[in-house]
């Protein structure tokens, strides 16, 4: 089958009732609304399900992001070398969003040469050459693939969270990347996370027709309370919203200074704009959660940007969180927190 033969099998095709995505541009990203899958992330490598792109839709949402490992689809350890077993989940995955209408974000949360997780990466993706090679050749190959597939549809987050880079670096880094891509397919739609683990707006990408993706954590008393993965958060107080940390007093006004207005600016210059990840783990009081994720999703929404929690299901998700102090709905036989859905879904609460 030709590269756009496989792409437009990938994309399949559209549920009669599916909702028409909307248009997307570097420039410009729609307010999409929704999750992230987990399905491979960091050494999982479990398929995509249906049921999850059904629930999100009966449930309004039109976003999955996918944070993936690229050791999945890798054989043998040779990562030049791809399973096409993996590879056709990943085409599922394509398939289910345009059924149900979702867009689907493919990142390679562990890219060839960097990831924020645990074990690091043998070789850096920003200072070795040949991790750079490989890791665009793996999004060269992405390209080939969905070639054909609508930005409506389909775009490509390149690498989650990139560490404490030098501006000139990152965007020699995107820019090598981007040439791959689009000499594959021209038109792809790209997303870039921002510098300082999704933290800063990455300015020094003007001009690359990138689009770019922030991150609603801040502050990380609050997101993270007694996270196991934080050295010291179960040490830490328990957060209030407001909250004093590191010196700084954070409600709603700080999150538009800190949080909001760089990226604002960022936009300014033609990088659209999203936010890829928030949420809060459920160790924080919900209380607290629903305050502090009502500041942030009122800005957002101001600022008409798109958002995908992390996660559906699981510790910072709306099922089966396993908090302690939330009156959960029965849902399709899942726990359910309603007053957090509502919020995710940009709606008003009490």
């Amino acid at each position: 089958m030709t590269a756009a033969g496989l792409g437009a099998a990938a994309a399949g095709v559209a549920d009669a009732d599916a909702p028409a995505l909307p248009e997307a541009t570097a420039s410009k990203l729609p307010p999409w609304r929704g999750f992230n899958l987990l399905n491979k992330f960091n050494g999982r490598n479990d398929p995509f399900a249906e049921r999850d792109f059904e629930w999100l839709a009966e449930l309004g949402f039109n976003f999955v992001r996918l944070p993936m490992d690229y050791r999945m689809w890798i054989q043998e350890g040779d990562w030049t070398r791809f399973r096409e077993s993996t590879l056709k989940q990943i085409d599922h995955a394509v398939d289910l969003g345009t059924r149900h209408g979702i867009h689907v974000c493919l990142n390679f949360h562990r890219a060839p040469g960097y990831t924020v997780a645990q074990p690091p990466e043998e070789r850096s993706l920003w200072s070795d050459e040949e991790a750079l090679r490989v890791c665009g050749l793996h999004w060269a190959h992405f390209a080939e693939r969905y070639k054909g597939v609508s930005n409506r549809q389909l775009s490509f987050d390149l690498f989650n969270e990139p560490p404490k880079l030098a501006p000139p670096t990152y965007r020699r880094v995107v820019g090598r990347v981007c040439d791959a891509i689009r000499q594959r397919d021209e038109g792809r739609l790209i997303i870039c996370d921002g510098r300082d683990w999704g933290n800063t707006a990455p300015t020094e990408l003007a001009g690359l027709g990138v689009a770019a993706s922030t991150r609603g954590y801040a502050p990380i008393h609050v997101s993270h309370y007694r996270a196991s993965w934080m050295n010291g958060a179960d040490q830490w107080p328990e957060p209030t919203w407001p909250i004093e940390e590191g010196g700084v007093h954070w409600d709603k006004e700080t999150l538009q200074t800190r949080q909001i207005a760089p990226w604002q600016r960022l936009e300014n210059q033609g990088v659209g704009v999203m936010v890829g990840e928030f949420g809060a783990y459920n160790k924080t009081p919900h209380r607290v959660v629903l305050a502090w994720m009502r500041d942030y999703v009122d800005l957002w929404t101001v600022a008409g940007w798109g958002w995908a929690m992390w996660n559906f299901t699981g510790s910072m998700g709306i099922l089966d969180s396993d908090r302690a102090d939330v009156e959960y709905e029965n849902w399709h036989g899942h726990k359910l927190d309603r007053q957090m859905l509502t919020l995710a879904q940009g709606r008003k609460t009490t």
